[in-house]
């Protein structure tokens, strides 16, 4: 780890926050702290434009390296519906549309670099709204991907489909299954969907639960329905947080079925494991949710309430294993300790790692995080991700603080932002996943000009008296 670390990590440590000038305090930890850019070394950094949709109403945001903002969606506001990504041609895809609950978007749109519709999916399922009414909604919630953009970003050769393409969207699904629980389910739901919405492919987690791992421990809490949330009224028992397509790898292609690249890998941040869908439903693959299975897990470590597990893409670095952003936090079932009598996020650290894995081995091949006693330094306990570039480096979405950062194999940070995007309350400026994109995806844009940007030694930064 550098210097850097240290010195800017407090993004990690922040709940009392202060922006445009309105001090919103919650606790006694540091308030003041810059935003933007506040690293950067252009002769390090794989360079492009960054994407993120923001908390609240400020919509997609679109930087460059000294965080200028070039564009803005502001018609895709909340970020219910998870990550916005960018197509080639400047086309941006995220959820949009406020009202509904349980973190769902309404519908799921691509809009053109000047904001015009291209493209909308609303029509999964119909639900009441506000008023009672039924209408019809995407129900879409935390991820969504095209074919040939399997991980959702930039590899070399990866040109994602504009139109005439399906597009996979992960959705929700209200059900009752007895073999489960006695209460109603708030089940996840995985769609491949054409382009004019018919639905080519439908894939229900509650029909899988005995693929899912469980120890007979695990059922048992599960079945308690303890999670059941009346206001929802429904249990969110899995709380599947990701779905990409395998895509092309290696290992499909020396004869490993598992890793098919239409396959889907799912992640569940209620019950810590990670999971890859066949085309038939079955469960072909997973990791957990109890890394004491093996001595191979065992020794990579338990993984908890994780986001944004993919197979890195041909083409990069690592091409073939497995990049996952592991939390920390709390999360599992059937786990009982006296922290967690009942069994219910039984599973708990207070830290964040990301893993790099060997699908096939489970051995760890790469890893970032903060070691020792300073490990709380990089945490962020939901949402968040990892991307990684075509030079080598990562690019990590510590979400909760809004901070997104790239670092080299070695571990050493050569460019941060930290988003001024809050909460009008001032509470958050939470970045769910970030990605690059290339310069050239861009082409209504100039190439912009980089300067590089060093922090001063926090030992020696003071605000000045008034």
């Amino acid at each position: 780890m550098t210097s850097s670390d240290t010195r800017l990590g407090l993004a990690s440590l922040l709940a009392v926050l202060v922006f445009g000038g309105v001090s919103a305090t919650l606790s006694g930890v540091p308030s003041v702290y810059p935003t933007g850019t506040t690293i950067f070394h252009p002769d390090k950094t794989w360079s492009g434009y960054t994407a993120f949709i923001t908390p609240d109403s400020d919509g997609v945001i679109l930087i460059d390296m000294n965080g200028r903002v070039v564009k803005q969606w502001l018609s895709l506001s909340g970020a219910a519906g998870g990550p916005a990504r960018i197509l080639p041609g400047g086309y941006v895809i995220a959820g949009t549309g406020n009202g509904l609950p349980h973190q769902e978007a309404p519908a799921l749109v691509q809009l053109d670099w000047d904001g015009k519709e291209v493209w909308r999916f609303d029509r999964a399922e119909q639900i009441p709204n506000r008023d009672g009414a039924m209408v019809w909604s995407a129900r879409q919630h935390h991820d969504w991907q095209r074919p040939g953009y399997a991980a959702g970003y930039f590899a070399p050769g990866v040109q994602p489909a504009i139109t005439n393409t399906p597009t996979l969207v992960l959705t929700h699904s209200n059900v009752v299954n007895r073999q489960i629980g006695e209460r109603r389910l708030e089940d996840d739901r995985l769609m491949e969907v054409s382009w004019d919405g018919k639905i080519l492919w439908d894939w229900r987690a509650s029909d899988h639960a005995d693929e899912f791992g469980f120890s007979a421990d695990a059922r048992s809490v599960i079945r308690q329905n303890l999670g059941f949330n009346r206001a929802r009224d429904s249990d969110d028992w899995l709380h599947i947080n990701a779905a990409a397509y395998v895509g092309p790898n290696h290992w499909y292609d020396e004869g490993d079925a598992r890793f098919a690249p239409d396959n889907v890998i799912i992640s569940s941040r209620e019950a810590s494991f990670i999971a890859i869908v066949g085309r038939t439903g079955k469960v072909v693959w997973r990791m957990g949710p109890d890394y004491r299975e093996s001595e191979a897990l065992k020794k990579l470590g338990q993984i908890i309430g994780q986001h944004n597990p993919h197979i890195i893409p041909k083409g990069l670095n690592g091409a073939g294993d497995l990049l996952v952003f592991d939390n920390g936090g709390t999360s599992g079932y059937g786990f009982a300790n006296p922290a967690a009598p009942d069994g219910r996020d039984s599973l708990r650290r207070g830290s964040s790692r990301v893993v790099e894995v060997n699908p096939v081995t489970f051995e760890k091949v790469w890893e970032y995080a903060v070691a020792g006693q300073e490990s709380y330094r990089f945490y962020s306990h939901y949402v968040s991700g990892a991307q990684r570039l075509a030079n080598g480096n990562t690019m990590i979405t510590e979400g909760a603080d809004g901070r997104i950062f790239e670092v080299t194999a070695g571990g050493e940070i050569v460019w941060e932002y930290v988003s001024p995007y809050f909460t009008p309350n001032g509470t958050s400026n939470r970045v769910y996943r970030a990605y690059r994109v290339p310069y050239d995806w861009i082409p209504q844009l100039q190439r912009p000009m980089e300067r590089a940007v060093v922090p001063p030694n926090v030992r020696d930064f003071r605000v000045a008296p008034q």
